[in-house]
Formats: structure tokens, sequence, C-alpha cells
């Protein structure tokens, strides 16, 4: 059982429990495991922590060697935002690919075994799925992230995937509450701004997260955005009106609310991730995401002190700090009778609604997924192409460690392909130069979003009309090249599902 250290007074502990910190390093720090001695009782994992399954299994072993109820947080969405698989791509499609697909009982089974895996590894909260309902197609940060632009769609996907990733025993946190979808800023940057009357934010924002609650998530995650048809004054993650009033009172929520991470510029530029912090708890938050760039005993020791300085001036009501810390308490509460290991087939199969699962589901949805067109007339290739990936600058929640594209795959199928990647005003014309007289596969990200990558991808259909188009964001713009293949996402099994076509041809 977990043993507190003594001393720890119970104002200071339930401040640590609150805590959703990163750390640093493969192995847990001694200053973490300190602090879980003394009561902090979340920790999340990102990238930087994982190099194997057996790795971070070690990991989470050693963190529940210090406390056996810790929850282990991972920011696991599959398809772009992959922890667990950060430095090979994700072997699930993203939200929108299942979104593509619209099989709810595919996206169910894919949720459930990314559950499963996530399990075997020890983790057992998981900051996902994306309820976001992506109606602005000039999002720079959701995108591919969300299942799609209708929110019955999301809804519905939504629900399974909650559903699906629970019966493993990992809870889910829907996010970003109120809705992520119709911004055109980055809140890891700015503050993002909603200007829709309430009427269409119940009807499309909501929906998805009315969706969620009804499918028990154990968690919601808020989001860093101003909407001022609800709140005017501040941005959701510090906004009673938000938290407390329409997530709790209004849509009847009462699990673990988390926020988003606090070092990211909407929160920290105006208010600081002390102020903050203590704004979102009495705001509603429950546990405060923080660590993506901020991962050491000193912010943590800073976030401590932050809260029981405004418990002890009054800012923050003890009572609110304390119901906090017992719905951190609660959840570990729920997960710890799944224990730290995935459930034997015959118990997966009762929680998932009887189907045991298959552990190649992810590539399956991810060939499902694909939009061909000019499929009816062409001809698969035999030679080896070169791949010019048009590449844009990621979002932070995805990362730029983790590879993309099609030329890994297309180079097991075609052995000799080469690949560059490009962007920029000169990005067509260095591609063709590159190429040769090889033949082309231009592979883009959200071409509509660049007007760099349009303009490169009319140079390169211009002097070679039989090149190939692979896009691998969300596909707005109208599909052109000899063959245009939408892969609804840029996962790794994405890119070898459409190898297969561009190697072998379109499926029967």
């Amino acid at each position: 059982m977990t043993t507190i250290a003594s001393g720890t007074d119970t104002l200071t502990r339930d401040a640590l429990t609150v805590l959703q910190p990163g750390f640093p390093g493969t192995t847990a720090p001694d200053w973490l495991l300190r602090r879980l001695g003394e009561g902090l009782a979340s920790v999340g994992l990102f990238g930087r922590n994982i190099a194997s399954p057996e790795q971070l299994a070690s990991l989470t072993a050693q963190l529940r060697a210090e406390r056996d109820d810790v929850l282990v947080a991972i920011d696991e969405e599959g398809g772009d935002v992959t922890r667990l698989e950060v430095r090979t791509g994700s072997s699930f499609p993203g939200n929108h690919a299942l979104g593509a697909v619209d099989d709810v009982s595919l996206t169910l089974e894919v949720a459930a075994e990314l559950g499963r895996r996530l399990a075997e590894c020890g983790v057992n909260l998981n900051w996902a799925p994306s309820a976001d309902v992506n109606s602005n197609p000039a999002n720079p940060v959701i995108g591919v992230r969300s299942f799609g632009a209708d929110p019955g769609l999301v809804a519905r996907h939504t629900a399974a995937y909650v559903t699906g990733l629970q019966s493993a025993g990992v809870a889910a946190c829907t996010k970003h509450f109120p809705g992520h979808g119709d911004t055109a800023v980055d809140s890891h940057h700015a503050l993002p701004r909603i200007d829709a009357d309430p009427a269409v934010l119940t009807e499309r924002e909501l929906t998805p997260f009315r969706a969620a609650i009804a499918a028990g998530t154990r968690a919601v995650m808020s989001a860093h955005i101003l909407v001022p048809a609800l709140d005017p004054a501040r941005p959701a993650t510090l906004s009673p009106r938000i938290l407390t009033t329409l997530l709790r009172e209004e849509l009847g929520y009462d699990g673990l609310i988390v926020t988003d991470g606090m070092e990211m510029q909407a929160v920290a530029a105006t208010y600081g991730i002390e102020r903050g912090s203590v704004l979102a708890v009495a705001a509603g938050a429950d546990a405060i995401c923080v660590g993506g760039g901020l991962a050491d005993d000193e912010t943590v020791r800073r976030l401590r002190d932050a809260l029981v300085t405004a418990v002890r001036t009054g800012e923050l009501p003890e009572q609110r700090l304390a119901d906090a810390a017992e719905r951190v308490r609660a959840l570990a509460r729920w997960t710890a009778p799944r224990g730290t290991t995935a459930a034997g087939p015959d118990e997966r199969t009762a929680r998932a609604g009887g189907s045991a699962g298959r552990a190649d589901v992810g590539l399956i949805a991810a060939r499902r997924a694909l939009r061909l067109t000019g499929d009816d007339v062409f001809t698969p290739l035999t030679d080896p192409p070169y791949v010019a990936a048009l590449t844009p600058v990621a979002n932070i929640a995805v990362g730029d460690e983790t590879p993309w594209g099609v030329a890994a795959e297309l180079g097991r199928l075609l052995p000799g392909t080469d690949t560059g990647s490009f962007a920029g005003a000169d990005a067509g014309h260095a591609a063709l130069i590159a190429a040769g007289e090889r033949r082309i596969v231009a592979v883009v990200r959200d071409e509509h979003r660049h007007p760099w990558m349009a303009a490169a991808l009319d140079i390169l259909l211009r002097a070679r009309p039989d090149t190939v188009v692979v896009e691998m964001g969300v596909p707005q713009a109208p599909p052109r090249g000899a063959l245009h293949i939408a892969t609804h996402g840029a996962a790794r099994v994405c890119g070898r599902a459409a190898a297969e076509v561009i190697a072998a041809g379109p499926p029967a």
C-alpha cells in the first residue's frame, strides 16, 4: 500500500495530488519518486520517456514500487500524435481515418487494442480521444486529430473510442472541452478565440462531449480557448462558467477534469503557470497537466506552493482543492482493480462487447480509410520512384521527431526508392531537379493550408503529369495527379496502406 511521508500535511498533500507533472529521461528521477512519497498521485509521459514497450513497463513498475496507485498518463491518440511509437510512427491510424471509414465497431476495436497495449506497459490514463469537431479547415492544431467536421459523426466515434479504450482498463480523457475545432490559432503559441453563438456551440461543439459523458468517460480535458458566448473574460481552463456551470451542472459530468498543458502560451503568457493553476482549480479543474516543456522538481514545488498559498490567503477554497484531490484518488481507485497488465483474451472479449481484437486492426483500418481518385486507370509502379515530401512545420502536439510519409514503406516494396524533403517557394523546382527521370510520388500534408505547397504541386504536375499525389492531412483541396490517395492521416500504417496501392494497385 502507498505510504505518505510523515510530516506531509493534508493541504500540502492535496496540492501535490492534483498535479500531473512530466519528467525527463527513461527512468524516474529521484525527485519524482520523493514527490510520490509525499502525495503526488499522477505523472505524465511523453515521447522523451519512451524507448520501447519493455522499457516503458519497467518505468511504470518503478513508479508503482514507490506508489502503487499512481496514475500514469500519456498523450497517445494514435495516428499523428503518438508517444508509444514516437520514433517509428503509429501502428494505428488517427481519428480522421476512423471517421472516414465511419464504422463505430472498428473504432471501438482500434481503441480497445490501443488500450490493451498501453495497459500492458502499465499506463492507465490516456489523454485521448479528441472530441473536437474540425469545422474550421484552417485549424492548425486539430485537423486529422478530429474524427471529422460533422458533429454526429464525431459524437458516435468519440463514444466508441471511450468505450473501447476503457474496456482495456485505461481511463479515457476526452478533449478539448468545450471544443477546439473552430480555431485558426494553435493554443501552444497563443490564445485561440471561437466566436460562435450559443446555439451553434450547443449543437456543434458540445454534441461529442455529451456522447462521451453518456459513454462514461472517466476524464475530460479542458481547452485553452476563449469562447465569448460562454465567458468573455477567461479561457475555458480558467472559467467557472465553463468548467463548473456548463460541464458539471448543465451536462451532468462528475468525473475528473484535467487541464491542457499549463505551460502552453495561451495561458502561461498571460497568467503564468502558478496563477493559471490556482485559477484553474478554483474554476473547477481537478488535475493540472504540466510537463510537456516544464519537467523538473522546481516546477512541482512552485505549483504546490502556489496552491497552498492560495488556500491560506482565501483565494482558493480549501474544500475545492480537497474535492479536486479526491477526484484524482477516485480515478486511481477505478484503475486499480484492472491492474497494470492487459486482460486475458476472454476478459478482453467480454469488455469489448464480443470482439477479441486483432493485432493488425490498425493496418486494416488504415487500408479501409484510403480514398482513391484515378485508380481506374492507374498502373502500379514497378521501378523505384522518387518520393518528394512537401513538408510543413509540424505542430507541437504532433512533434517533429515522429517520421511520416510513404518513402520507408515504398522502399520496402520497391527497393531503391529515394526521397527528399522540400519546403518553401522553391520546393517544386528543387523536387524536380532531385527526382531526375524517376517517377515522382509527391506527399503533402494539408495542401489547402499551405499556399507554397499547392504551388509546388502545381509545378510538379505541369512538368510531370504522371506524378502520384498522396495527401496525408485533411483532404480539402481537389484531388489531382495520375493517382490521388487520401490517407486521412500520416501514421506509419497510413503510409504503408498508401504504398501498397502505389506498388501493387488498389485492393479488389
